[in-house]
């Protein structure tokens, strides 16, 4: 852990450093503050890769390609080659748009009760050797 400069000559206390750090996607202002709040570190990351899999090619303004089809996935039948697809379309995504990021491993699950498939992608952060597990619910919404 890494001392933080202190507020004062009385108070030190210590906080994990932060390597990364990202704004929420609602721009929620803290209470005490008045600053934006923050993800931070792999918080931050596992945000980036929620969005980037969840928004569809096009759908970025000034740059269209930012995205993956990952929805026009959802109404195929799902098979195995559809499994395929789908985990190497997280792979690309995650390696074209997210730079702090390399994929280890991709599973999909598919859950037929509730028509939905569960992804869990394995990553793991430059720099750092633990793995970051992120699950992802993706429901077909028509």
């Amino acid at each position: 852990m890494a001392v933080v400069q202190k507020k004062d000559r009385f108070t030190s206390y210590k906080q994990t450093p932060e390597y990364f750090s990202d704004f929420l996607v609602d721009f929620n202002i803290e209470r005490v503050g008045k600053d934006l709040i923050r993800n931070t570190n792999e918080e931050a990351i596992k945000s980036s890769i929620f969005n980037l899999l969840m928004t569809n090619r096009g759908d970025r303004l000034f740059d269209s390609t930012i995205g993956s089809d990952i929805r026009s996935l959802l109404f195929e039948n799902f098979s195995l080659s559809t499994e395929e697809v789908l985990i190497d379309l997280i792979k690309t995504t995650i390696s074209n748009y997210e730079p702090r990021a390399k994929v280890d491993d991709v599973f999909i699950i598919s859950q037929d009760d509730s028509n939905a498939l569960v992804a869990t992608v394995v990553f793991h952060i430059i720099n750092k050797q633990e793995p970051i597990t992120l699950e992802i619910v993706l429901n077909r919404i028509r």
